[in-house]
């Protein structure tokens, strides 16, 4: 486990969510350059501000993907229950109907989760070409607050 802090104090739950996308985003992008794919992971926030990247081994050499997901989603939980995280970005990889575009398409797909109520994903379809990475124009969508319930 990797741990960066920032210094910068910000109070507004998308302006959190957006540090913590800037801090996801250039691991996937390193990864899906030098190998070709990722495995799913997390960076989460705490209640001071500090930024920290969560990853999950399950002792296989290829777990799918989903089990990773469901591990780093449930740890996610149990630390927003516990006050440790304000805000948390779950990264994968997907497949998606690019809506822009009409085509099937790979993406960076990263779910964002504030205790404010504030939730969103925004994908990035991306596509290799002679080994380079291309990154399309991310595209946002409503979050299902899977980390932070819905508040009243």
């Amino acid at each position: 486990m990797a741990t960066r802090c920032l210094e910068a104090a910000v109070s507004d739950p998308r302006a959190e969510c957006e540090q913590l996308l800037n801090a996801a985003m250039p691991f996937a992008e390193q990864m899906l350059t030098t190998y070709g794919e990722f495995y799913p992971y997390a960076v989460s926030m705490g209640s001071s501000g500090e930024i920290t990247v969560v990853e999950s081994y399950d002792g296989r050499e290829h777990p799918p993907s989903q089990a990773i997901i469901d591990v780093l989603q449930a740890g996610l939980q149990t630390d927003a229950r516990a006050g440790k995280v304000k805000a948390t970005a779950l990264v994968y990889d997907i497949r998606i109907d690019d809506r822009r575009t009409g085509k099937n398409s790979d993406a960076i797909n990263i779910a964002l989760d504030h205790r404010d109520n504030y939730s969103v994903v925004v994908l990035f379809p991306y596509s290799m070409v002679e080994g380079k990475l291309n990154v399309g124009a991310p595209f946002a969508q409503a979050g299902e607050h899977s980390v932070f319930p819905m508040q009243a």
